[in-house]
């Protein structure tokens, strides 16, 4: 009788001064992790990863506003794994210090990206792919793992909302292609986590979110 593979380890909490939600995924067998959106307390980010008794190989990210990526090059320095970006957001990425003035938040210099992420590619830990859902930011991407029936959607999908679309790169219509073509042909029993806040279901916000629905 075959084995159930045992569940993807997954564990979401609010990091740095916007309260970003930074995710870590790791694969229970290999130990393997992937860090999506480290937006600060890099000691916080290896404690967790401690505990659960991972190795970063990659750090990713849904798209580079300064609150998703602030504890990036710390992580980098810390783990050695490779930092990960869609190349149209590298713009924003060039301008964190431009960002951080902006919203008073203090400023740390962070490397170049080491690889840039593309629509449909696999990620490291083998069970996701990454999605571009471009709209909040032109390079925004989602990531999708389906035998977990779980989507990081970053700040494009929230509960019972969506991703602004009033700074650098933003647009409203493409936001909205994007979660209905993109977000919306998944699994309905998917859980979302969004960029910051609560989870969600992908369902209730195909059939409940006021601003985008199925």
């Amino acid at each position: 009788m075959q084995t159930a593979k045992p569940a993807l380890i997954r564990e979401t909490f609010p990091v740095g001064p916007l309260q970003c939600n930074c995710t870590i995924i790791g694969d229970p067998v290999s130990k393997k992790a992937i860090v999506v959106d480290p937006g600060g307390n890099p000691d916080a980010i290896m404690a967790r990863l401690d505990a659960h008794g991972l190795k970063v190989v990659s750090i990713i990210h849904t798209h580079a506003h300064l609150d998703h990526f602030l504890a990036s090059g710390q992580m980098k320095e810390l783990t050695g794994a490779t930092l990960h970006l869609h190349k149209e957001d590298q713009f924003l990425w060039d301008n964190l210090e431009m960002q951080c003035s902006m919203f008073g938040v203090p400023y740390r210099p962070v490397p170049a990206p080491d690889q840039w992420l593309t629509d449909d590619q696999a990620l490291d830990c083998g069970c996701g792919v990454a999605l571009h859902t471009p709209g909040h930011t032109p390079g925004s991407m989602s990531f999708w793992f389906p035998e977990a029936k779980l989507l990081i959607a970053g700040d494009t999908l929230f509960r019972r909302g969506i991703g602004r679309t009033d700074l650098w790169g933003g647009d409203s219509a493409t936001i909205e292609r994007s979660i209905k073509q993109r977000l919306y042909t998944l699994d309905e029993e998917a859980t979302v986590v969004t960029g910051h806040g609560p989870d969600t279901r992908l369902g209730d916000e195909m059939r409940e979110n006021p601003f985008v629905r199925a």
